[in-house]
């Protein structure tokens, strides 16, 4: 919500609630007054139009006085089956490029800890050991 609306509900609010602390005070005839008035308004009011959006089924290219169980018959040669097709399969063929190039990165990443592993001079039973992992956490 914006600053400019938080204002203005404020200032709405301010509003009603001056109006309301002051009704009390408003006297009958004067409350009487404005209920007709109120009800003289409500009379004069016109009606609102009220419409609704109507959606019509149509088909593209069915000519305009043409009864839909009439649909003319057209056959899609098959280059245009495939221009209409290629951008599915580039989605495809892109996702799967994008999980390969992951699955290899993750490969690469797993690799790299391997040979640093096994590179180093501590056995591998040391990082088996939990009090030596706390040692690594506080030593750096």
């Amino acid at each position: 919500m914006s600053t400019l609306e938080t204002k203005e509900l404020e200032f709405a609010r301010q509003v009603r609630r001056a109006l309301d602390e002051n009704t009390a005070s408003i006297a009958p005839a004067t409350v009487d007054r404005l209920a007709a008035a109120r009800r003289a308004a409500l009379a004069r009011k016109k009606p609102e139009a009220v419409s609704a959006p109507v959606f019509v089924p149509s088909f593209a290219g069915m000519p305009a006085g043409m009864p839909q169980t009439e649909l003319p018959q057209r056959r899609r040669s098959p280059l245009r089956r495939f221009a209409l097709a290629w951008p599915l399969i580039a989605l495809v063929v892109s996702l799967v490029g994008i999980a390969y190039w992951e699955d290899q990165q993750r490969t690469a990443e797993l690799a790299d800890i391997d040979a640093a592993m096994l590179s180093d001079d501590l056995p591998l039973n040391a990082y088996l050991d939990h009090g030596f992992n706390a040692y690594l956490s506080r030593a750096h």
